[in-house]
């Protein structure tokens, strides 16, 4: 029997699937913890969906007083954590967080940019508390130093 017509059919098939799909690896990006959350650590993995980047966030604490059940802000800014830029997009529609199995929380947020194009220009990535907990800025990470 020959392979070859339903090989080249099944390789063609997986190779217009991936046009809606990046192959791109996912990118993980240590954040910095602001001096009103010192101590404390955290990441974000970036992973290109559709053309949008959906950021899965891991944080190990927040200031005392914060109200529970913990819910977050965050927010993809121009510029730098140095120098802050507007904010360019807004991943506040869901804001509650899960509870890790380790000490800290969990949470995804998707902003519509690929990742390659946040690689390209300077953006920032913020973490902070809601209104109600003073808008407190937790965490920041400069996105473009990762491909670098």
């Amino acid at each position: 029997m020959n392979y070859t017509i339903p090989l080249t059919a099944l390789l063609i098939a997986v190779s217009l699937s991936g046009c809606t799909r990046s192959s791109n690896q996912p990118v993980t990006l240590p954040l910095t913890a602001t001096q009103q959350n010192a101590g404390q650590i955290a990441h974000t993995t970036l992973t290109d969906v559709d053309n949008e980047t959906n950021f899965n966030f891991y944080i190990s604490g927040v200031p005392t007083g914060t109200t529970m059940p913990l819910r977050i802000f965050t927010f993809v800014n121009r510029g730098n954590c140095q120098q802050p830029g507007p904010v360019a997009y807004e991943m506040n529609d869901r804001i509650t967080t899960q509870r890790s199995a380790q000490a800290g929380w969990t949470f995804e947020r998707v902003a519509p940019i690929s990742v390659a194009d946040l690689l390209s220009e300077h953006y920032s990535v913020v973490v902070r508390t809601t209104p109600e907990d003073g808008s407190v800025d937790l965490f920041c990470g400069n996105i473009a130093q990762t491909a670098r």
